[in-house]
This record gives C-alpha cells, structure tokens and sequence, in this order.
C-alpha cells in the first residue's frame, strides 16, 4: 500500500499534528526515525491496519539571552579597548572624530551597565583601578607651563579606592626625560560620601609631590597643576563590572579606568 503523509506548516512555538498512515511498520520507523513523525513511547501510538493517532508534536526553544547579552557586552569593550590604542589616554590631545568614536563606544557599555545602583554595592568599585582614558586635556600653554611638551613625561594614573575609609587616592607618575633618576608622583587623597545609588560627593583632602625635585619643577605652576587634577565635586558612576568603570563628573568630564 502507498504511504500518504500530510505535513503541515511549522509555527514558531508549536507543530500541528502529523498524520502518518501505513500498513508497514518497518516504515514508520524510518519516518520516526527522519523526524517526521515524533514518538515518545509505544503507547501513543494505536497501531493498526487503518493508521495512526495523530500526535502533536511541541518545539521547545532555548532562551540563551544572558549569554547574547555577555557576548556583545565583550565586544563592545574590544572595540573601545581598540579605539584607545595609541591616544595616552587623550589628556594631551585627540581628534575629535576619535573622541566622538569613543563617546559613542562608551555609551554602548553605559546602556548595558550591570551594576545599575553602583554605592549600593561598593566591594564593585573597591580596589585600584587604572586610567586608560579620560576627556581631561592638558593644550596650549597649559601643556608648555608644565613643561610636558618637550621636558617632562606623564606616566601611569591609577586610583585606590579604600571603601572601609571612604577614601580615593589618586597617583599620576611623571619622568623627566633625560634625568633617569627623576621619577616621581603627584598624589592625591581625598574623601568621599554617597549622594544617590549612582552619585559620590568628593571632597579634597591633601595632595603632595614627591620628590622634592619633582615638587620644585611644578612649584611655579603647582596651582594649575592641582586644578587639572583636583577631583572635588561629583562624580556620577555610570558603569561598572569586575574590570571596567566608567565615570562622569560635574565638569562634564569621562573617566575610564580598568584593572
């Protein structure tokens, strides 16, 4: 006897019912088998010289959304991680079609912040951090008066978060080219206080240079130097996950450290 099948459409959640008629077994295996009919055990199925019950078949679909959302939360910090390369941080200067590119890409990771109410899970925010970015620029004759146009190198910047203080201390390296044995650091602490589950008041506390070389280099200009630097004000904590923050304070400025 032939074989009539009747294969309806698919949905996007179900399968109607499949009705398989046949008078050989040995063939509905197969059709089994090829996934054209669906057969959990023997009982659901009447088998007779006249056919077959028909049997609804349900598709189940996988919800990977978490693992979606990691992978484009990764990329989207390779693509900023690239767009960084090669700028020192921006302080002394970038283009601005670069400065646009990396606003865009970190308003990307802003929107998919997991750590939406950051002071209310500070142990995320503790520790030391790095910058690897920031839209504070250091021009012109400002750039000249400090003497980091031909003399003096900026270094590292990084950032100790001590949550159980509430404190922040902030160190930025500098070299003085050609003097190997001048090395030193600005360093400044300050304090800080939750205003809101996203906001910090900071508040200066003291700062110093070290070594006393390093200090008499700067000491003409030291005013202009702290006022690059100063953090006091506010600070908005617009991203954060085990290696990435990301801040905007009240002069409108970007910070991005990773550790």
């Amino acid at each position: 006897m032939a074989v009539n099948l009747v294969q309806p459409s698919i949905a996007d959640s179900w399968v109607n019912p499949v009705i398989c008629r046949t008078m050989n077994a040995t063939k509905l295996h197969g059709l089994v088998s090829a996934g054209i009919c669906s057969r959990t055990n023997k009982s659901r199925f009447i088998e007779s010289q006249v056919g077959f019950r028909p049997i609804t078949i349900t598709k189940v679909t996988q919800q990977n959304s978490g693992l979606v959302g990691d992978e484009t939360l990764a990329q989207n910090k390779r693509e900023l991680y690239q767009a960084l390369q090669g700028i020192n941080r921006g302080i002394l200067g970038i283009p601005s079609a670069k400065k646009s590119e990396i606003e865009t890409l970190v308003k990307q990771l802003e929107s998919q912040n997991p750590t939406p109410n950051p002071t209310l899970q500070l142990e995320k925010v503790a520790g030391c951090w790095r910058l690897v970015y920031s839209t504070i620029s250091i021009l012109g004759s400002k750039r000249t008066k400090l003497g980091l146009r031909d003399f003096i190198s900026l270094d590292d910047f990084s950032q100790t978060i001590d949550v159980a203080k509430s404190k922040a201390i902030n160190v930025i390296k500098f070299s003085a080219k050609g003097l190997s044995s001048l090395n030193g650091q600005l360093i400044i602490e300050a304090s800080f206080k939750i205003a809101s589950t996203t906001r910090v008041d900071i508040n200066l506390e003291k700062s110093t240079i070290t070594p006393d070389q390093l200090m008499n280099l700067f000491l003409k200009n030291y005013d202009l130097l702290l006022g690059i630097f100063n953090p006091e004000g506010w600070l908005e904590i617009t991203y954060v996950d085990d290696s990435m923050r990301i801040g905007r304070d009240h002069r409108g400025n970007l910070f991005v450290l990773d550790r």
